[in-house]
């Protein structure tokens, strides 16, 4: 399967070439009626509660972002930041498409949650067409999960809000925990939030206590995408983060081939990368059936003792649940991989 074509669009996430976005700022002043200027006005006495955490400030990977009022049209332009978004009561009204999701909002975590209203199309990963941004007339653009350039923050900063990604973090790198907060806070909602995080930590915890036996082995996961090459990922991805929450940890070996990178693109000479306790493929049934006809694969240890794992990008949801990672998508990823990694032995 073609790059460009397979399910997960993973090895996309990066060095996406950069929208052009220069043109498109004079459209977004004009559709938004100039930049975006303060609240001249403070909530008033008889505002509702969930009003008064207003104003908040967002430290993020380009500087600070402070929020007046609450927002009440969000724009997410992170592949997952609807999902923390929906999850705290509010739709967003536009958003970037991901693994060509048709119609916005099938996945069976987020479904109930859309109901029958969806986004604005408003990009593709990391390119995004500003115009449509513009015209929906947001209060607030969210972007965490995310590789936006500091120059199309400036361009929609503009007109709008942004909290760009996570400080101190690679883009893609961020732990969910950081991502949800950050939402949370421009939301007014950190309370709501900090509920939602300690539910998750808690479904993380009674898996741990399950299998104590999972606590220090290791794991790794990657995702075959044409004959003879795969893509193994950070440490710090969100597949591997899930893992890892369950008790798992990585092997040096990994972490070194992996660097800074969130995805290191490999060939099959390379399969001593993923050599480990659990090796996790994400993917389709023709690329597990690639995989396993591989002669290189085959002699590797983890397929010879039966320790990897094949798991389906959708139908179930599998992969693309845990590619996500987030407050929605995590529980239903636990109840799925669960029982998957307990027929490993």
């Amino acid at each position: 399967m073609s790059t460009a074509t397979r399910p997960a669009l993973s090895r996309l996430v990066r060095n996406v070439p950069r929208a052009a976005v220069a043109a498109a700022a004079a459209f977004a002043l004009t559709a938004c009626g100039g930049g975006a200027e303060k609240s001249e006005s403070k909530p008033s006495a008889d505002a509702s509660a969930k009003t008064a955490a207003f104003p908040v400030t967002v430290e993020h990977k380009y500087g600070s972002t402070t929020i007046d009022k609450e927002p009440k049209k969000v724009v997410t332009l992170g592949l997952s930041d609807q999902d923390a978004v929906l999850a705290l009561g509010v739709k967003p009204v536009g958003a970037v498409d991901w693994f060509k999701e048709a119609p916005y909002g099938k996945w069976p975590w987020a479904k109930d949650k859309w109901g029958s209203e969806k986004p604005e199309i408003v990009g593709e990963r990391d390119e995004y067409n500003i115009e449509k941004i513009a015209a929906l007339k947001p209060d607030l653009v969210i972007a965490q999960y995310s590789g936006m350039k500091k120059e199309q923050y400036d361009t929609l900063s503009k007109f709008t809000k942004v909290v760009a990604q996570p400080k101190g973090h690679e883009d893609y790198q961020a732990p969910w925990q950081d991502m949800t907060r950050q939402i949370g806070k421009a939301l007014g909602k950190d309370a709501e939030t900090e509920k939602l995080i300690a539910g998750i930590d808690a479904r993380f915890k009674a898996v741990r206590d399950k299998h104590p036996e999972w606590k220090g082995k290791t794991v790794t996961v990657g995702e075959p995408y044409e004959p003879g090459k795969f893509s193994a990922f950070s440490p710090n991805d969100p597949k591997v983060i899930f893992l890892t929450e369950m008790g798992f940890t990585t092997t040096q070996k990994y972490r070194d081939a992996l660097g800074k990178e969130n995805i290191a693109d490999l060939s099959v000479e390379r399969l001593d990368v993923m050599e480990a306790d659990r090796t996790v493929w994400l993917g389709t049934p023709d690329t597990e059936k690639a995989m396993k006809a591989d002669p290189l694969y085959q002699k590797t240890k983890v397929h010879q003792e039966k320790r990897d794992l094949f798991l389906p990008y959708d139908s179930p949801d599998i992969g693309a649940a845990l590619s996500f990672n987030t407050v929605l998508s995590i529980p239903y990823a636990i109840d799925q991989v669960v029982p998957m990694l307990e027929a490993v032995k």
